[in-house]
């Protein structure tokens, strides 16, 4: 079976896309900036011209969405990825996919699959989310419908409170004060932003809170206070804000065809050399343990398999970070770390651009920010850029001939792993 190759990509500006307004009655209004539609179609049309192919070569799209009808009363997406280029591409085939916050990397999969068929020569993978129009209230309302609703969203669990059941269990077993733990996932979160203020692109990107506060080491996170201005506050024990990613819009787009064709075009390009996606038991509660990604394990298990290697041939790695705990786990999943190590690899400052495989060189969902929807394919499309020397952000110091994206939905249930080579 051929392989499948990335021949463009292109990441729209993430941020929270909204003017909250008070009327002079008392009154709050939210108006939208850059909408769900012009997210969709920046990411389809800067894909296309980063690809330098015609729009008519495209053969069929996927839209990865996590929750468009909750976030903005948007279903059917598929279709709407034509209006970015209305006359190539009325009456092509679209399709939109779902799996929680890793919506884009089965966009991306079920992309594959199709040019592996040979039904198809070429594909646009999109992932796009509008989270901002929502206030706190009803957005955590929307995310809790990707957790196992009878137990846990339907019962107050939310997002936060579910990956600090991973962060209890994690604390539990390796036997970590409360203090020893806190200092970890600080130096998780500041090394995603640090790495996120050099990111032109990120939520928290340059110029932004992070830079002007100076929230880059882990000394300035734990030096915050606990409640009033500015506070790291509890969001649900024993995860604090400074450990939670970015409620973020965004898109991003990809364009594939196969490794055949890839080759003869003469340009850059990465093959996904091996991908896998690993699915766990919803509900938390019936998990044989909750202090590793089980599934998450075997993803890369069979990804790296399918793509030859082992976590020694890894040059960079773009990871889950919707939480420092996830972060962690995945640092070890992968191999990076010993199980129950990560966190003191990351506190002794490995990780950085200057190791030997760098993790969240894009600032990560931390910093970068967390569109649910855009996430799978926006870790890909960064990834493609720094290995055929496009970096956008903090590059490694060497150039990169391999890269790992690990996408999670949901918690920790729905896991997908790529290994992407640069072609020679």
């Amino acid at each position: 079976m051929g392989k499948v190759s990335i021949i463009g990509a292109y990441n729209t500006q993430f941020g929270a896309f909204i003017d909250r307004i008070v009327k002079e009655d008392g009154s709050k209004e939210i108006v939208d900036k850059k909408s769900f539609y012009e997210l969709l179609n920046e990411a389809a049309q800067g894909a296309v011209k980063d690809a330098g192919v015609d729009p008519k070569e495209v053969d069929a799209i996927w839209v990865g969405s996590c929750s468009p009808a909750r976030f903005v009363n948007q279903e059917h997406v598929g279709p709407l990825a034509i209006e970015a280029f209305p006359k190539e591409w009325r009456f092509k085939t679209t399709y939109r996919v779902e799996g929680a916050c890793a919506s884009s990397s089965n966009a991306l999969y079920n992309a594959i699959y199709a040019l592996e068929s040979g039904r198809i020569k070429t594909a646009l993978v999109l992932g796009v989310e509008k989270m901002n129009l929502l206030d706190t209230k009803n957005m955590t309302a929307a995310l809790a419908c990707s957790s196992y609703y009878p137990t846990e969203g339907g019962a107050g669990m939310t997002f936060p409170a579910l990956f600090a059941e991973y962060a209890k269990g994690y604390q539990k077993q390796y036997k970590l004060s409360d203090d020893e733990f806190a200092k970890m996932r600080a130096h998780v979160a500041a090394l995603c932003y640090a790495n996120g203020i050099k990111n032109p692109l990120a939520h928290y990107g340059p110029g932004s809170f992070i830079e002007k506060t100076g929230l880059t080491t882990a000394e300035a996170i734990l030096a915050l206070p606990d409640e009033g201005k500015g506070a790291n506050v509890m969001v649900a024990a024993p995860l604090r804000l400074h450990d939670c990613s970015l409620v973020t819009d965004g898109a991003a787009g990809l364009i594939l065809t196969t490794t055949d064709i890839a080759k003869k075009r003469g340009k850059p390009a990465v093959e996904i050399a091996g991908f896998a996606n690993v699915c766990e038991r919803m509900e938390e509660a019936v998990r044989p343990n909750m202090y590793e990604l089980m599934a998450g394990k075997e993803a890369i298990k069979q990804a790296f398999a399918e793509a030859n290697i082992t976590i020694k041939d890894v040059n960079l790695a773009e990871v889950h970070d919707c939480f420092t705990i996830n972060q962690i786990t995945s640092t070890e999943a992968l191999g990076l770390s010993k199980d129950g190590k990560a966190g003191y690899d990351y506190m002794e400052g490995k990780f950085t651009k200057d190791d030997d495989c760098p993790v969240n060189l894009s600032g990560g969902l931390k910093a970068k920010g967390h569109p649910v929807g855009a996430t799978g394919a926006s870790m890909h499309a960064l990834v493609y850029k720094q290995l055929v020397g496009q970096p956008i952000g903090n590059a490694p110091k060497k150039q990169p001939q391999i890269g790992v994206t690990f996408n999670v939905g949901g918690s920790a249930v729905t896991n997908c792993v790529t290994v992407m080579k640069r072609l020679k």
